[in-house]
């Protein structure tokens, strides 16, 4: 999906939400204006001894309830509008999940696998260094996504802390542990995946014992997701990365596969189960379809081929409008990406918490207080989806939307 088309989509389900809590045209315009939008020079020495210039974007969409939250993204295919789309959801999301942010994104254009580490660590300090008057952990606080980690939030936050001459940990979240990061971190998005996919399965009267799961993704959150389905009982039957992977209709050897891929080797490659492309994937039959990959797959040209009674979003913006109302008419229920992916910044949130008080939590106490905000989340999505006759994603925008617009409402116009 173009970047275009991924903020055309965001403002069109924005407009959904809006429509139906009535907001007048002033509101609306002011919500989806972005508060600070800065494009940055990032100059890299390559290992080569070129000079390369990449550019940076760091988005802030709206900071009423909170410090600006959201990753940077380092992919070829990284665009001013998709970060833009992306900075507008973290809004809605940190809104619907009840944390005290508002909504940011950044990212660089590049291919950080065709990056050596020195590349990708000068690149990162450049750009930390150009962004730095603009976070902070009580201004923006970055943390990963597609194509960066743990690795990365280091550099960013040692350079961060080199310029204020004072550690700062919490100004990036998903750090290592050693530098302040949280425990249950990595594994946050799935979980709150499995989690949401947990309680849709029971209002559906659905027995996890033996359910068939499909998913696209088996990085950090689609491997969790897998495994935590598992161990319910469910039959991962399929699972897919960027090039194809592997079907076996009673159940994959999940640990074999991880283990390949550990290893270096290709999803697809893995000699399990029967080779299975992304295609073929959507047309599966199965109970739970979780697409943990990249936005725009789900569209009008497979969404009537879909046959899993649940769509989970592990990825941002992976389903497009046109094939939310398909999928609406066929019966699916489609779990949002603000609700189903909300695990990783609520643990997030949780990691700035442990680095401002400098006091830490155990796991056990990390994973119970997700599952709790996310079961809750879930509950009072259905329960706002019932009450106004409409879908999750309609459900879950018009309380994020609601919130933010009563907090421009309550703090007013300056000046």
């Amino acid at each position: 999906m173009a970047a275009a088309d991924s903020l055309r989509h965001i403002l069109t389900q924005f407009e959904a939400a809006a429509e139906r809590l009535g907001l007048d045209a002033g509101m609306r315009r002011r919500l989806v204006a972005c508060d600070r939008a800065l494009i940055v020079s990032v100059p890299t020495l390559m290992d080569d001894g070129r000079l390369h210039v990449f550019t940076g974007y760091r988005i802030q969409h709206n900071n009423t309830l909170g410090p600006a939250k959201g990753g940077v993204r380092y992919h070829p295919d990284v665009t001013l509008d998709e970060i833009t789309a992306l900075a507008i959801l973290m809004t809605w999301k940190c809104a619907l999940m009840g944390l005290p942010y508002g909504g940011a994104k950044g990212g660089i254009p590049c291919d950080p696998r065709a990056m050596s580490r020195g590349e990708l660590e000068r690149m990162t300090r450049r750009y930390t260094t150009e962004i730095f008057l603009i976070i902070g952990p009580d201004l923006d606080i970055p943390a990963p996504d597609m194509g960066t980690d743990e690795q990365i939030m280091a550099w960013m936050m040692d350079t961060y802390s080199m310029q204020r001459g004072v550690t700062v940990p919490g100004v990036v979240t998903g750090k290592p542990l050693l530098l302040g990061g949280s425990l249950g971190r990595r594994e946050a998005t799935g979980r709150g995946v499995y989690y949401v996919a947990v309680e849709a399965a029971k209002l559906l009267g659905l027995t996890l014992e033996g359910a068939r799961v499909a998913l696209q993704g088996f990085g950090n959150v689609g491997r969790t997701v897998a495994q935590q389905l598992s161990q319910e009982g469910c039959r991962i039957v399929a699972v897919t990365g960027s090039r194809g992977g592997r079907h076996q209709a009673d159940g994959l050897d999940l640990e074999r596969l991880a283990a390949h891929v550990a290893d270096g080797g290709r999803l697809e490659e893995c000699p399990v189960g029967d080779r299975i492309t992304n295609a073929e994937l959507f047309g599966l039959p199965c109970d739970i379809l979780v697409p943990a990959a990249v936005g725009g797959q789900v569209t009008e040209a497979n969404a009537d081929q879909i046959r899993a009674r649940i769509l989970a979003e592990g990825a941002n913006a992976p389903t497009t409008p046109e094939a939310d109302a398909i999928l609406r008419e066929r019966g699916v229920l489609v779990i949002p990406d603000i609700l189903a992916n909300a695990g990783g910044v609520t643990v997030s949130y949780f990691e700035w918490v442990q680095d401002l008080q400098f006091y830490f939590w155990t796991e056990r106490e990390i994973n119970l207080r997700l599952r709790e905000i996310m079961s809750q989340a879930f509950r009072r999505v259905h329960a706002a989806a019932d009450k106004h006759k409409t879908d999750l994603r309609t459900a879950a925008l018009m309380i994020g939307v609601q919130r933010v617009a009563e907090g421009h409402r309550l703090r007013g116009l300056y000046p």
